[in-house]
């Protein structure tokens, strides 16, 4: 595949890893009070690309950090034709990419999601309940729409799986550091370095970790295999705690100067 074809959010996370930048990714729950606010702060603060997710009410992945993010954010009025509308009129500087489930985008009507998705300026989508073996009919309407599909690759799957799964991603693979949902950990999983070790030995798409990188010194010791991480309980932690768009970009700038300095 030639660099010509890559999508806006592969492109960039390639061109970091050329100049030998790890990437940060950073998660922030759409529709909180303030979150447009809080998107840009972290663009500002460093972050590579910034996941939006849209809240569902009935989430597999989540743990309860974003659960109570997108219950505050459902209580407020949150809906997924508004969000992507607000989306739409967000210039944060950097690649935004969607994360929710596959019934929201289902029930939105798979090409009209995309289109509407692509129209917004989003760049990439992350269905994480949706397996690779389900994922033909969306990733056509996605593709045709210049949507990148990332793709999720977990800690027990089999040596098998990971080329297929590698082969059907763009913008990045999501290497989910340890079985589970969401949240902050004490310690980073050895998962979380034994799935980037794995991905990075079958495939040349960016390989980024998340779920349980919580702290700076977590996101230095995963890239050092990983190209990057994905930041987001504690990211929404601070979004819900503080509640305002300087303590989001404080803390992601600290992630920011961590890999930086040590990566």
């Amino acid at each position: 595949m030639s660099a010509a074809v890559y999508g806006v959010l592969e492109t960039s996370l390639r061109e970091r890893r050329e100049l030998g930048v790890k990437s940060l990714v950073v998660y922030l729950t759409g529709g909180l009070p303030g979150w447009m606010d809080m998107v840009r702060a972290a663009a500002d603060a460093g972050a590579d690309a910034i996941e939006i997710g849209i809240p569902f009410s009935d989430p597999v992945m989540d743990g309860p950090v974003i659960q109570e993010a997108s219950d505050r954010a459902l209580a407020a009025g949150a809906t997924p034709p508004g969000i992507l509308a607000d989306v739409a009129t967000l210039d944060a500087g950097v690649p935004l990419a969607i994360m929710t489930y596959y019934n929201l985008v289902y029930r939105f009507g798979l090409e009209r999601f995309a289109r509407t998705a692509s129209e917004a300026g989003i760049s990439g989508v992350i269905l994480p309940d949706l397996p690779l073996e389900e994922s033909g009919e969306w990733c056509v309407a996605a593709d045709a729409a210049g949507i990148e599909t990332v793709m999720l690759a977990a800690p027990t799957a089999p040596a098998e799986r990971l080329p297929r799964v590698c082969s059907r991603a763009r913008g990045f693979v999501y290497g989910v550091g340890l079985l589970g949902i969401t949240g902050e950990r004490d310690s980073l999983a050895s998962s979380a370095l034994d799935i980037a070790r794995r991905l990075k030995a079958v495939t040349d798409v960016p390989v980024l970790v998340g779920v349980g990188v919580s702290t700076p010194a977590q996101a230095v010791e995963a890239c050092a295999v990983a190209d990057g991480v994905i930041v987001g309980s504690a990211v929404v932690r601070r979004a819900i705690e503080v509640g305002t768009a300087e303590s989001v970009g404080s803390l992601v700038a600290e992630f920011r100067a961590a890999l930086d300095a040590k990566c």
